[in-house]
């Protein structure tokens, strides 16, 4: 128990140490963009050092005759590491590998929801193709969730990926359970009115106008046909998650979103303000320090500048 919560403690500060960098760098915007380039150069510069440093332990490790298999994957286990060894270039594994490795990753999460995920190519021009195999099994979270859970651990696992297709069960090739396609949710919201419509999990689309002006960075909670809802962005994307820790049970108004140290640009974690924990937003709410536990999340589409969220039919008396 004392190590998992110095684990945590060891987390906690490496985000706060990546927040404080990138609260430098922009704050040295202040003077300028002469001073804002000379910052960007100096982490480079520092980056770069600390590189070629790495570099050299491997390459000791190696001539020694240490850096066998098992401590490779002890390394590339922990997510510092194999950040900085990514950056630089001296990830052991080859992109290939590091894809079903994160689909691994992913499987009991998909698996909670009846899905499961089938790796068919992985190309030389950094195109991975997918299949979700399963349903959603009466679970509002549909394709798009497990399509978002899959996309989001390749891209932190494997960066260098240009493109993801993910394909979904057509009725030529049908599974048990419904799995409701992409094209089959859009066609759901109709016109730009975006009109709430039931579907065949009892759940229906609501237009949330307010979602459209969410700032990057920012997350908010509000009753969703009298769900409560989280929504959150990074960059242009929004996700929507039901409003309730999966650890304490808490609402998550308040929560913070935050770019963890050696993350990939536009990766966040959610932390909530009542117990801590942290999920990671693009991996589907997936929580960093139980793997067993992940927050709900809620399909969310935009059409013609409709912001609008898949909710649980409220349950009547």
């Amino acid at each position: 128990m004392a190590e998992t919560e110095a684990a945590v403690d060891r987390s906690e500060q490496l985000r706060a140490a990546g927040d404080r960098i990138d609260a430098l760098l922009d704050a040295s915007s202040s003077g300028g963009a002469m001073a804002r380039e000379r910052a960007e150069e100096l982490v480079r510069l520092v980056a770069d050092l600390y590189g070629a440093g790495l570099e050299r332990v491997l390459t000791i490790m190696d001539d020694a005759g240490r850096l066998d298999d098992d401590l490779l994957a002890a390394l590339v286990a922990d997510d510092l590491v194999a950040s900085l060894l990514l950056v630089h270039d001296l990830h052991p594994y080859d992109v290939t590998t590091r894809v079903e490795q994160a689909l691994e990753g992913v499987r009991p999460y998909l698996g909670s929801h009846g899905g499961d995920v089938e790796l068919l190519e992985v190309s030389d021009a950094g195109v991975v193709r997918l299949r979700l195999l399963g349903s959603c099994d009466g679970c509002p979270s549909s394709s798009v969730t497990l399509k978002l859970a899959v996309e989001g651990a390749i891209e932190a696992a494997a960066p260098e990926i240009t493109t993801i297709e993910v394909e979904t069960p057509t009725e030529e090739a049908p599974v048990p359970g419904p799995v409701i396609s992409v094209d089959s949710l859009r066609s759901r919201i109709g016109g730009p009115a975006a009109t709430p419509q039931t579907h065949d999990h009892g759940s229906s689309w609501e237009a949330v106008p307010e979602l459209a002006t969410l700032a990057d960075g920012a997350a908010m909670c509000a009753a969703v046909a009298e769900i409560p809802v989280l929504a959150c962005r990074i960059g242009s994307d929004l996700f929507a998650f039901r409003d309730r820790c999966a650890r304490c049970e808490a609402s998550l108004t308040g929560a913070t979103l935050a770019r963890r140290l050696g993350g990939a640009i536009g990766d966040a974690v959610l932390t909530c303000p009542s117990c801590l924990t942290h999920y990671e937003v693009r991996r589907a709410g997936a929580c960093i320090e139980s793997p067993d536990l992940h927050l709900d999340p809620l399909p969310l589409l935009v059409n013609h500048g409709v912001v609008s969220v898949a909710v649980p039919a409220a349950v009547t008396a």
